[in-house]
């Protein structure tokens, strides 16, 4: 798949002004979180909701509260592990009651995967890693994914707030990111073309909808709340 340079100029500038908004809302406070993820929220239904009406036209409604599990599940997940008092306790680093490590750790994870498995895969992917998305490709799949591990696993060693959480559990985390992260993508994927639809939606240039934004994470992010409900805080 060769590269684009069109295609990342625009997506790399539409990327650089969504990683101001996103770190802003992260590191400011609770609220700023709250907003950014209720604005997601909001909007990953709303493509989700068209995209049902494009498949089931006479009977989406039947479907619609597979959002739900999709969407509001995973950032109800998301918003405990940035606010409930276990995970805010055992890294003892936060604004009141609420801490962005985790949910810093699953979107940067998510960021690096993505956007080195889109590179490695565009400069020497050569094996097609699945029909239902045809541009991806086993060598920027697991490009991808090894370097998410490494620069997260870097990170969750030397930045000192991280300390408190073991360097083994940041590695498994950006893993399992890595893995479900791909999944969600192939899900998003699969339901664009039961949609018929390039994108869920063209609020991002370069990137689509929300939904095509936020894939990833919505399914990694059940994994990773397990892994650290059960296994990081006991």
């Amino acid at each position: 798949m060769a590269l684009n340079k069109a295609t990342l100029k625009t997506r790399s500038l539409t990327a650089a002004v969504f990683v101001v908004v996103m770190l802003t809302a992260l590191f400011w406070n609770f609220w700023s979180f709250l907003v950014l993820f209720t604005f997601i929220h909001i909007g990953c239904w709303m493509e989700f909701v068209n995209l049902l009406k494009k498949i089931y036209p006479s009977t989406f409604k039947k479907y619609v509260l597979l959002g739900l599990l999709y969407i509001t599940l995973p950032i109800l997940l998301l918003t405990d592990l940035a606010t409930n008092w276990r995970y805010s306790t055992a890294i003892d680093y936060t604004h009141g009651t609420y801490s962005y490590l985790f949910p810093c750790a699953i979107i940067f994870s998510i960021w690096i995967n993505d956007t080195m498995a889109y590179l490695v895969g565009s400069l020497i992917g050569k094996t097609p890693f699945s029909k239902i998305s045809p541009k991806k490709t086993w060598e920027g799949t697991i490009g991808g994914a090894l370097l998410a591990i490494i620069v997260i696993g870097i990170l969750g060693y030397y930045i000192p707030v991280a300390k408190k959480i073991a360097p083994q559990h940041w590695v498994a985390i950006a893993a399992i990111c890595a893995v479900f992260g791909t999944l969600g993508d192939l899900l998003e994927s699969k339901i664009k073309r039961m949609a018929n639809v390039k994108d869920s939606g063209s609020l991002m240039p370069g990137h689509g909808g929300l939904l095509d934004r936020f894939d990833s994470l919505l399914v990694a992010i059940p994994f990773v709340w397990f892994y650290v409900r059960f296994v990081v805080i006991e």
